[in-house]
């Protein structure tokens, strides 16, 4: 394996989320003096192995993201694996960083480059640059991470054109280490009105909550229904647990019912 770069810049900053520390570092305190609003308080006791998380601008899905960070910050992995689907570059297959660092606004995370190595030669990863430097699925969590993980190690891994069964290999190796802690990166319905918005919606958090792939078929919507699915399986198989930490929309932050956005945090434990 031949690093291509000695950081993953972030394409993102000043967009997505902000570019300075101060910021980062202020908005993450708002949504936590906000904790108490997450649907389902209990769940921030759990100590998850996976989390899912969402990917939008921080303005709208930040609060939602921060739950997620917040419960996954009463573990103490060694790595942390994010993966997230392409939005921008079309590629077949999975993608990874091959960097020795990853930029965020409060300084660089450190890439797990032995471990990397060991996924590579299980799973022999593309490197399409292109495709990291502007995803933003995978980058919007890296800011969380530095945050509430200031010294993990991270691997950042990027899916483009495959189906779930080959993610779930990845997902069900990853989870196998204790060690390592897993971020499944996806939103949730995209422009519908609200109330069509929380009924596909509510079909992707039943069937999570149940932790049931045919449960997915019966209209759920998410741009990283893959990664979603890949770990849900491994849930099954490793007999592990799941809940619903918070769910919301678009229209929590715009007021706009008309064409929303669903987000939602998740546990596996």
């Amino acid at each position: 394996m031949e690093l291509t770069g000695s950081k993953r810049l972030a394409g993102n900053m000043g967009g997505f989320y902000s570019e300075t520390c101060i910021a980062i570092q202020n908005s993450i305190k708002l949504f936590t003096e906000q904790l108490s609003k997450v649907t389902n308080p209990k769940a921030l006791t759990v100590k998850p192995r996976a989390i899912i998380a969402p990917h939008a601008g921080w303005v709208y899905s930040g609060f939602t993201a921060n739950a997620a960070y917040k419960t996954l910050a009463n573990t103490s992995p060694e790595r942390i694996v994010v993966i997230g689907p392409s939005h921008h570059v079309y590629f077949e297959g999975v993608s990874a960083a091959f960097t020795q660092f990853y930029e965020t606004p409060c300084g660089s995370l450190q890439t797990d480059v032995p471990y990397l190595e060991k996924l590579h030669q299980k799973f022999r990863f593309k490197s399409v640059t292109d495709a990291h430097f502007r995803e933003h699925s995978t980058e919007t969590q890296m800011p969380f991470i530095k945050h509430y993980f200031p010294h993990v190690k991270i691997v950042e891994l990027i899916y483009g054109k495959t189906g779930w069964k080959q993610v779930a290999q990845i997902v069900e190796y990853i989870l196998s280490d204790k060690q390592s802690a897993l971020v499944i990166s996806s939103d949730l319905s995209h422009f519908y009105p609200l109330h069509e918005a929380e009924l596909l919606d509510a079909v992707c958090l039943n069937a999570i909550k149940h932790a049931d792939l045919n449960l997915f078929d019966q209209g759920c919507e998410a741009c990283g229904i893959i990664g979603i699915k890949a770990l849900i399986n491994t849930v099954s198989k490793l007999k592990l647990k799941t809940g619903i930490i918070d769910y919301r929309t678009s229209a929590d932050a715009s007021n706009d019912e008309s064409r929303t956005v669903g987000y939602a945090a998740a546990a596996v434990w």
